[in-house]
């Protein structure tokens, strides 16, 4: 089975993928991982579209199941995902989320570094906009024109729901593929 699961960034798909690959003994790849070459600070240098899709497909390779977090939909890598999982949750608290996460794996660098408070902001400023913005790029108007042109199963999950929550929602959606 190959299970991709998206959403806006701070909507759960890293916590998500990492517990279902658990679960389920499947391999979880991170498209964060790809998409960035390892920087300090992080996400700020983007590796060459060639590259990152050489480097997903290899480590893929060989792998009869797997699980994909992160908005992959303008990678054109020729996936076929026998589910796609998007989640949704209210813009407010996946702000309140990102800034959470975002001072607990940098500390107050991000208030009082002046470059780091500036990529900080730009960030979060980006983040907001997930909701309003039309574009191709990650956007909720970008996922919701991927999604409406999918023609393999999918699963939207709404709200702040639990992890766990969210795991069952989509062992019960698998279950019911596999019937």
């Amino acid at each position: 089975m190959h299970i991709n699961i998206f959403g806006a960034s701070g909507s759960g798909v890293t916590t998500l993928g990492k517990t279902l690959s658990e679960r389920l003994d499947y391999p979880y790849f991170d498209s964060d991982h790809y998409f960035w070459f390892p920087s300090d600070p992080p996400f700020t240098n983007r590796r060459p579209p060639e590259e990152r899709n050489a480097m997903i497909n290899s480590e893929m390779a060989g792998n009869e199941n797997w699980i994909l977090g992160g908005s992959v939909i303008n990678w054109n890598n020729n996936w076929r995902f026998d589910l796609s999982v998007f989640l949704y949750i209210p813009p407010a608290i996946r702000i309140w989320r990102l800034q959470q996460r975002e001072l607990e794996r940098y500390g107050d660098i991000i208030y009082t570094g002046r470059e780091r408070n500036k990529l900080y902001n730009e960030f979060i400023d980006w983040a907001r906009g997930y909701d309003e913005l039309i574009t191709n790029s990650r956007s909720l108007h970008s996922h919701k024109n991927w999604m409406n042109k999918l023609t393999t199963p999918l699963l939207i999950i709404e709200g702040d729901t639990t992890v766990e929550e969210r795991v069952e929602a989509v062992l019960g959606k698998i279950k019911e593929l596999i019937l």
